[in-house]
């Protein structure tokens, strides 16, 4: 399948929360392994502020967005609170968020492409290593970062506990 992967633009935006939509949608009928929900993430506003920020990425095939990631070099609150396999102060560290795939492309290769392109931008971005969280229970993308080389840190507790939402393990993959 032909993907191209390109920086996100403010006219991707309401593709984008069509997107987002789409998925909790499809998560809602599903198993939802993430945890999300429709209206609390991803929304609209994410696409905004990563587009804002330049740190969305929007991957493509036959001109339709069918997935989507934030680089960014904010980190969670509760990362600093993990033993992570290098010190940083987050600025030559990307934290991948709002990783998302469009359902009708789930198991098509569209999250490994993602999660390639992620691991070369941030090693032409001169960045140390890539790290994120995902929820405990979130198996098909546990295995993903897993198969990508991404190395386990530790399980902490983001504040999500209202959403049912009580562990996530943290990985770091070195660069």
């Amino acid at each position: 399948m032909d993907i191209i992967i390109d920086l996100g633009k403010e006219n991707d935006i309401d593709e984008l929360e069509q997107l987002y939509n789409d998925l909790n949608d499809h998560l809602a009928q599903e198993v939802n392994y993430p945890g999300w929900r429709k209206g609390v993430y991803p929304v609209r506003q994410n696409a905004i502020d990563g587009v804002k920020d330049s740190n969305l990425y929007v991957s493509k095939h036959n001109g339709k967005i069918i997935g989507s990631v934030i680089l960014s070099h904010e980190p969670e609150p509760a990362y600093y609170k993990a033993k992570w396999q290098i010190e940083s102060d987050y600025s030559d560290v990307f934290v991948v968020y709002t990783f998302v795939v469009h359902p009708k492309f789930l198991n098509c290769g569209v999250g490994k492409a993602l999660m390639d392109f992620s691991i070369e931008h941030s090693i032409k971005s001169q960045v140390k290593s890539i790290r994120l969280d995902v929820y405990e229970g979130n198996i098909p993308a546990i295995r993903l970062y897993e198969k990508c080389g991404f190395k386990y840190i530790d399980t902490v507790d983001l504040g999500l506990g209202n959403y049912g939402l009580n562990w996530f393990r943290l990985y770091e993959k070195l660069l």
